[in-house]
């Protein structure tokens, strides 16, 4: 199992759960974040950490969220690890 960010974090990109995550699984888009479930292990630290509730289990992403489920799988490659600096894009 690995977690998913969802469209919750569109335009927000709090970098609460970067900072918390013990592994480099965060990769940063413009205006979010995805996890790379090749590098999560499903420690769950992120969870609690995010204001916006962006973050679930894989088996619990809501089911008009489950596209992210890809999303966070196929962008991760493209993406720079999120190093937990970037600003907040609306509060």
């Amino acid at each position: 199992m690995t977690h998913v960010v969802t469209s919750a974090c569109v335009q927000c990109k709090y970098q609460d759960c970067v900072a918390v995550c013990p592994v480099e699984c965060f990769r940063e888009a413009d205006e979010y974040l995805v996890i790379d479930p090749d590098e999560c292990i499903d420690c769950a630290a992120c969870v609690a950490e995010c204001p916006v509730g962006a973050i679930f289990a894989d088996t619990d992403v809501p089911e008009e969220e489950e596209a992210w489920i890809d999303k966070n799988e196929d962008e991760c490659a493209d993406l720079p690890i999120a190093m937990g600096d970037s600003p907040v894009l609306a509060e």
